[in-house]
């Protein structure tokens, strides 16, 4: 139960672009239709699985002020939590390159439409800010990482497929000149950020 509170709370009640507004670059890019909204959507949650549990595991063993106790007690001291935010980056990128070569390996269609987008995932604001998150968040073990990682991926799936769906059907619609393109998304993007905080009440 405890996981499944995590997990809802990191979709909908800290949402990465409802919340924070991070990623909010390739959120209103890549959302003029579902389907490269949906690839670049997977790729964040996948990206954000991995890089959270290893950069929480790096963290808790490496980086944090006492974290080489591991190695003996003369290393007990030794805190390297200025090398966190690089180190962090650096297993992004990693990651991102893995997710990059697979795209275009077994989709290229969703590889040329999703294009300069794809790789700069690796400095989408969303997948660092879950790791910094995650430092402050004091979790207990990986599992507990794996899981925020998870639900901010399919918090921020959720809100980029949202608004590429209702991006669609606006094609359609009568909206005044002044407010057509970004205007229209962020006033939509407002009002689901809005909705988004209704479930601030939940508790499992």
């Amino acid at each position: 139960m405890e996981y499944l509170n995590l997990f809802v709370k990191s979709v909908f009640i800290d949402n990465m672009i409802f919340a924070y507004f991070l990623g909010m670059c390739s959120y209103l890019a890549v959302s003029k239709n579902v389907k490269t909204a949906v690839g670049l959507g997977s790729a964040v949650i996948f990206v954000l699985a991995i890089t959270v549990p290893i950069n929480y595991l790096l963290n808790k063993y490496l980086l944090e002020k006492g974290a080489l106790a591991w190695l003996g007690e003369e290393y007990a001291s030794i805190d390297l939590s200025f090398l966190s935010l690089i180190i962090f980056i650096a297993i992004i990128a990693a990651m991102v390159q893995l997710v990059e070569m697979v795209v275009e390996k077994f989709s290229p269609a969703l590889y040329d439409a999703l294009g300069i987008f794809l790789p700069l995932i690796a400095v989408n604001c969303a997948i660092l800010g879950a790791s910094l998150f995650m430092q402050g968040k004091n979790f207990g073990n990986s599992a507990e990482a794996l899981v925020y990682g998870l639900g901010s991926g399919v918090g921020w799936f959720l809100a980029i497929l949202a608004i590429a769906a209702i991006r669609e059907k606006m094609v359609y619609s009568n909206v005044p000149k002044p407010l057509k393109g970004l205007g229209i998304t962020f006033i939509i993007t407002g009002l689901m950020a809005i909705g988004f905080m209704s479930f601030l009440g939940i508790s499992l």
